[in-house]
């Protein structure tokens, strides 16, 4: 595929995260010759962070595939109605259909390892990690990574989750999932249940939440079968 036949590729950061979690994955997918955009955004309401990634939608070159890790599989959702957008990818995604909230389609499974723990608490209007929460939030990686992770977090307002935005585009665009079976954030019943919802091609994988940092290589792996418009005979879990 030439440079100019292939789509642009925009990376779409989820709760106590910016942009640079995709750092594993920006370089690579550029040597390749994708054009790139990993958008940062406040955290500070849906809307507002759905409105950054549909900017960053005028960034790049038509069409894009839309990358979500977490919730910003919810800001994909919403921003992918956009006629510029060709396909989406989930990483551990959330997928809310229209009467949905992140929150109320996480509460249809059971509480994960993150909560159970009580390991993030709401102050001054936001959802911050304690330093346990990196233990969960980031398995997979070395100690100084978690340490790191969680020390650079970006905290997202209290009622974020609950907050309601139009557009389902997984109902009309072709989708991806990169389904992580060890997830101890986002309930792996709950990725097994909006991936085949929505029809996706679905890759599972270990190694906790992060799998852009921790399996870097297979969520590359994805992102170009959905660049190439790749559509298996016969949809479901690859393994």
């Amino acid at each position: 595929m030439s440079e100019l036949a292939k789509p642009s590729i925009i990376l779409v950061h989820g709760l106590w995260a910016d942009a640079s979690s995709f750092n594993r994955v920006i370089p690579v997918l550029q040597e390749e010759g994708y054009e790139v955009f990993a958008p940062q955004f406040g955290l500070d309401t849906l809307a507002g962070d759905v409105d950054a990634v549909k900017r960053a939608l005028g960034r790049v070159r038509s069409p894009i595939i839309l990358v979500g890790h977490s919730y910003g599989g919810t800001l994909v959702t919403a921003a992918g109605v956009d006629d510029r957008v060709a396909g989406l990818v989930y990483i551990a995604g959330l997928a809310p259909d229209a009467d949905e909230t992140s929150q109320s389609l996480q509460d249809k499974f059971p509480i994960t390892d993150l909560f159970k723990a009580n390991q993030v608490e709401v102050s001054e209007g936001r959802l911050w990690m304690k330093p346990g929460a990196a233990a969960y939030f980031a398995t997979g990686l070395s100690a100084s990574k978690r340490r790191a992770i969680w020390a650079t977090h970006a905290a997202p307002a209290a009622d974020i989750l609950t907050q309601q935005i139009e557009g389902t585009a997984w109902k009309t665009k072709p989708s991806w999932y990169v389904l992580v079976k060890d997830d101890r954030v986002a309930h792996p019943a709950l990725q097994h249940f909006v991936a085949r919802r929505m029809g996706a091609i679905t890759y599972e994988t270990s190694g906790g939440h992060i799998s852009m940092l921790s399996n870097p290589d297979l969520v590359l792996k994805v992102i170009r079968e959905a660049a190439n418009g790749m559509q298996p005979r016969d949809r479901g879990v690859i393994r």
